[in-house]
């Protein structure tokens, strides 16, 4: 109805005020703006900072449970004279055994267990042991973690782990540091306007577990293997004429754990800088009692696994306070002290994924993302306005309130703007307007066969409604699928361009038809202005000034039905083998390994700085120019593990420096195994799952038929857009894979649109043979469907000529992708439909109106 009452009337420009409001604090500093005013912030790659992917070592939780209750158990048998051989912990079966030398023993042997056991919540909500014991005939008594005790401990540990890593960044100063956790074991960690997160990394690395044991002094240091209840750690810092290595008795006489305090200070007596810490009162209770009943006796202190000192007890320390010293410099005593504050991680902690930008890269990509919001803008804009006319214009008003509900809605969620976000903004320009191309098509035919100008407009925006929804659904479902899947600054391209798509729906279906209401009623117009050319001016723009295609076309499209499936299916056979051989050029998302952008003084020397960095011994290395003589982008393969992708990095770090000193550091990618096996295998289900619930929707919208026809035609569509980045040499990570799924949410768009004439045209035509109407519906749809194509052009051109490195194998990618959709709808999709159709789409519709089923409202 082109009618609004009042309520609703003011309802939607309510919708449009506080949208625009909204938007106003992104204006300001944050600081300067009251407690509930929101912000969408900016990701790393556009202000730097430094993205760090964290992963607790599960396994050692578990070592380090199984040792201590082998430990435990150890004491306990030993009190209670229970004689054993083979104590030992199993950590790859989770378990500790051990036999017992008389059998008549066991059954006590096997009670001592549970005592060591920690008490779990069940799901019952009852409290159970964490361990399960069973007895061996032979008197092996057998402690095995549970599978509820495992998951416990791993929770448990991984919590513990991002409050202490919160902590250690407070400490460090770092201001809106975000940490949260992700996945089973994993935790993130942004960290803005941070260039080098080497400190960072190094905090982060220490687990930071402080324990002061008693020495075993009848144990031989340089012994192969310690005896029972005996470690041998090594020195933190060798000291001539002190031991390397020391026999450290297992048992943790004083758990760092209970200290309250730790500062950094120095030595009154020598000016040295120590560590002086605070116990609380169960820490000093213990440390007293240890003191008093050792004197004269080394008591080494302990932080991960090596001595810090080792000095004798000379009298009781009954005051909850010490120091700690061990040839500190001010910057390492200080760190000390941070992670004594900060407290021990339960596990250690492995960077797994880094990726870094310099606040001079996020600079540029700012700019790049501007300048392209703004070209793509000007050109759909102008695009709509002289193809349409008064209402192209219309729709450019409501495009501009697209973009601010769009920035409210980022503002409202506080969401995080991303390169890639950017880009998803850029295209929304594109896609937004699809929707106004089919009410502009579908008013101008009515308007051709006659209709007065109110039924044409009625008639407009009610036909074309249906289309609208099945068509944006499909990207929906595309964008849904790489959110879930995708990773990192790709979820913010996916939440970008669905809110994009909820709002142009309602921007198009809503405010485009209030706006030509109040036109309507303030002219009363006896004809709508798509026809023709107006006089003067005003005139002019008010009418369309070109078309892309005549209005009446009869093109008989299905003569070459054969030919295009057969070039279709060669085409794609091609790109299937180049894909395989030579082969996709992974990015470091799905390969791993390094690349590291940098800018020199001066003019790059490529051979020193290939030479030098080859001398790492670190496999094979790429050094090229990148975008200007003093930029320099350096790659390096995976290293063996996590642990050596790090060191490599720093390694390269500081080679770069001796090369070239004053080399600025741009941007840092570094990779491990798992993470890039994972990134793979997540956009290939995202590719995957996409194409399947298209196919289940259309199936559920469309006869069997148009299924078919549109997920087979994806898939080829897909196959031809690697085939292009193998041809071009288009790196394949994350950024493309977005660009791949947002063509085949374009594409699924563009075939529901001429899906929707053609089942429309079948309850129209009753007589009519297939293969004539499958050609009529292309015909009739073929401004609708070239028309949408070119505003998504038009918006993505800017992105491959003024979006950067970055985004430019994503732009080419999508503007090959869009060429192939809108081509792949009349040559694969239609053919398919009318070979696979024929005798049946009759049938079938003939079958529904003898029954007197209703189909679905007929679409475009």
């Amino acid at each position: 109805m082109m009618f609004f009452s009042r309520w609703k009337t003011l309802a939607i420009l309510a919708v449009l005020l506080v949208s625009s409001l909204l938007c106003v604090p992104n204006f300001f500093p944050r600081a300067e703006l009251p407690g509930w005013a929101r912000q969408f912030s900016l990701g790393l790659d556009l202000r730097g900072g430094s993205y760090l992917l964290l992963e607790v070592d599960l396994n050692a939780v578990v070592r380090e449970r199984l040792e201590s209750l082998a430990d435990a158990a150890r004491t306990r048998l030993r009190q209670q004279n229970i004689g054993y051989v083979n104590l030992a912990a199993d950590p790859a079966n989770r378990r500790v055994s051990f036999r017992v030398r008389e059998a008549g023993q066991a059954a006590a042997a096997a009670g001592v267990m549970p005592e060591q056991a920690n008490q779990i919540t069940a799901s019952t909500g009852t409290s159970v042991p964490d361990i399960e014991v069973t007895t061996a005939p032979d008197g092996t008594v057998t402690a095995t973690l549970t599978e509820a005790g495992l998951r416990a401990k791993a929770s448990g540990a991984v919590e513990q782990s991002i409050e202490i890593v919160r902590r250690r960044i407070d400490e460090t100063g770092v201001a809106e540091a975000l940490i949260a956790r992700q996945g089973q074991s994993r935790i993130l960690v942004q960290l803005p306007g941070v260039e080098d997160p080497g400190r960072i990394k190094d905090l982060l690395g220490k687990t930071a577990r402080m324990t002061f044991h008693l020495l075993d002094e009848s144990a031989n240091p340089l012994s192969p293997t310690p005896p029972p209840g005996v470690m041998f750690l090594p020195a933190e810092r060798p000291v001539p004429g002190q031991p390397e290595r020391f026999a450290v008795r297992r048992r943790v006489e004083v758990d760092g754990a209970n200290l309250t305090d730790a500062r950094a200070g120095q030595d009154s007596r020598n000016g040295e800088w120590v560590v002086n810490f605070t116990f609380d009162s169960v820490g000093t209770r213990r440390f007293a009692e240890v003191t008093r009943q050792n004197v004269g006796r080394p008591f080494a202190i302990v932080l991960d696994e090596k001595v810090i000192t080792a000095p004798n007890i000379r009298e009781p320390i009954t005051g909850g306070r010490g120091q700690i010293s061990g040839s500190f410099t001010a910057r390492t005593a200080n760190e000390l002290a941070v992670l004594l504050r900060a407290g021990a991680l339960p596990a250690p902690l492995t960077v797994v994924e880094e990726r870094t930008v310099g606040p001079e890269l996020g600079a540029d990509a700012i700019r790049a993302g501007v300048l392209s919001l703004a070209a793509g803008a000007l050109f759909v804009f102008l695009y709509m306005g002289l193809a349409y006319g008064l209402f192209g214009w219309l729709a450019d008003i409501a495009l501009v309130f697209n973009i601010i509900m769009m920035i409210a809605a980022l503002s409202l969620l506080e969401a995080t703007l991303t390169l890639p976000g950017i880009a998803g903004i850029v295209l929304t320009l594109g896609t937004a307007l699809d929707a106004n191309i089919l009410i502009n098509e579908r008013i101008r035919e009515e308007v051709k066969n006659g209709r007065p100008a109110l039924s044409a407009l009625e008639a407009g925006f009610t036909k074309a409604s249906g289309t609208i929804m099945d068509s944006n659904l499909t990207n929906l479902i595309a964008m849904g699928c790489l959110y879930a899947f995708g990773s990192g600054p790709v979820k913010g391209f996916a939440v970008t361009v669905a809110i994009g798509t909820v709002v142009q729906m309602w921007t198009a279906t809503t405010l485009v038809r209030l706006m030509v209401s109040w036109w309507y009623r303030a002219k009363r117009p006896k004809e709508l202005p798509v026809l023709g050319r107006g006089r003067g001016l005003l005139g002019r723009l008010a009418r369309p000034m070109f078309r892309l295609v005549p209005d009446v076309t009869k093109i008989p499209f299905m003569k070459g039905a054969r030919a295009g499936l057969m070039v279709s299916a060669l085409l794609s056979t091609a790109s299937l083998i180049g894909a395989f051989y030579p082969g996709l050029d992974k990015g470091i998302d799905f390969k791993g390994g390094i690349v590291m952008e940098v800018r020199t003084p001066e003019a790059a020397n490529l051979a020193q700085i290939r030479s030098t960095v080859s001398g790492l011994n670190l496999g094979d290395v790429g050094v090229q120019e990148f975008g200007s003589p003093d930029t320099v982008l350096v790659r390096l393969p995976v290293q063996g593990d996590e642990a050596g992708t790090q060191q490599a990095v720093n390694a390269v770090r500081g080679a770069l420096e001796q090369v070239a000193p004053g080399t600025r550091l741009l941007r840092v990618e570094a990779v491990g195994n798992r993470v890039s096996d994972e990134l793979f295998i997540g956009g290939m289900i995202a590719l995957g799952i996409s194409l399947l619930a298209m196919l289940v929707y259309i199936w559920f919208r469309f006869e069997w038929q148009f299924a078919i026809a549109a997920i087979v035609t994806l898939i080829l569509d897909t196959t031809k857009t690697v085939g292009f980045m193998v041809l071009f040499g288009v790196e394949f990570n994350l950024t493309t894979v977005a660009a791949i799924l947002t063509v085949v949410g374009f594409s699924a768009n563009d075939k529901v649109v001429v899906f929707d004439r053609m089942r429309e045209n079948l309850r129209k035509y009753k007589q009519m043979p297939l293969r004539q109407l499958v050609d009529q519906s292309i015909n009739e749809t073929l401004n609708r469907s070239l028309g949408t194509s070119m505003t998504l052009l038009l918006s993505a051109l800017p992105l491959a000529i003024f979006g950067g490195d970055t985004l430019a194998g994503f732009a080419w990618v999508m503007l090959f992708g869009i060429v192939v959709s809108a081509s792949s709808s009349v040559f694969i999709a239609a053919p398919i439909v009318l070979y696979s159709g024929e005798g049946r789409l009759r049938r079938g519709e003939a079958g529904r109106a003898a029954s007197g089923k209703v189909g679905a409202p007929a679409g475009v």
